[in-house]
């Protein structure tokens, strides 16, 4: 890969540029890479932020929502001067304030199956910065079918959790291989249960950590399930593997090679 950075961005990305992981060929590749969050609150919020700031070439953010004053506790690519504003235009507004070269395309819309259709084609890598069960299900359904490797992040109290599923990979499992899109739970939300304002800040920083390795090809968290009590900041993590009897998994398998 030639060296076609300019000076600005040589200084811009001296510190990644200095990784042997990285070095100037990583950064030309994440310069050209595409990147696509779900949600830009909590966990959205700084997620787009690193990525934004660690030269990410484009940056697709969807968010249906507008920034309201109780976010400002925890939803950093937000400010006072923007409440009331969409999330994803205020975010893409907070990234140009860090790096004005990253190109931030900001969707007001939901994320239903035919936007992510539309969408992930031509995305490389994808986070799911969301807060509720079902659009999980929704973008790891697009992720499996579209073969795009997803960073799934979830916080809610003093807990959360975080793992990569990359159906890239014939032996990785998907999110619905840990968790059934039948199971039958109690939907809770931050608005009603809170949420301590840093956690969002770790679980939303580590998507965006991997995230950049994927695009970097570096190992990461693919079938491992990590997860957080903020309390004593103690973390443990589980081995997750393939469920073969998987609904998601067994339909990508029985679509027609391309």
């Amino acid at each position: 890969m030639t060296t076609d950075l300019s000076d600005a961005q040589l200084l811009r990305y001296s510190r990644h540029i200095l990784l042997d992981e990285i070095g100037i060929e990583g950064q030309q590749r994440l310069l050209q890479s595409h990147a696509l969050i779900i949600g830009a609150g909590g966990l959205g919020s700084p997620a787009a932020l690193y990525l934004g700031t660690a030269g990410v070439g484009q940056l697709t953010l969807v968010d249906h929502d507008s920034v309201d004053l109780t976010n400002l506790q925890r939803q950093i690519a937000h400010s006072q001067a923007r409440v009331g504003q969409p999330k994803a235009s205020s975010a893409a507004a907070g990234i140009a304030a860090l790096n004005p070269e990253a190109r931030v395309l900001a969707l007001q819309r939901r994320a239903d199956a035919a936007l992510l259709d539309e969408l992930l084609p031509g995305v490389d890598v994808v986070l799911d910065c969301s807060d509720n069960f079902a659009t999980r299900q929704l973008v790891n359904r697009a992720c499996v079918a579209h073969a795009r490797p997803l960073v799934s992040g979830a916080a809610l109290g003093f807990d959360a959790q975080i793992s990569v599923y990359d159906s890239r990979r014939a032996d990785a499992p998907c999110y619905a291989c840990l968790f059934p899109p039948d199971a039958q739970f109690e939907e809770q939300r931050c608005a009603t249960m809170g949420v301590f304002a840093p956690l969002v800040g770790i679980i939303g920083s580590l998507q965006a950590a991997e995230a950049l390795k994927l695009l970097l090809g570096l190992p990461g968290l693919t079938g491992r399930l990590q997860m957080l009590e903020a309390r004593r900041m103690e973390w443990s993590e589980i081995l997750v593997s393939k469920d073969p009897d998987c609904p998601v998994c067994r339909a990508r398998q029985a679509q027609p090679a391309e």
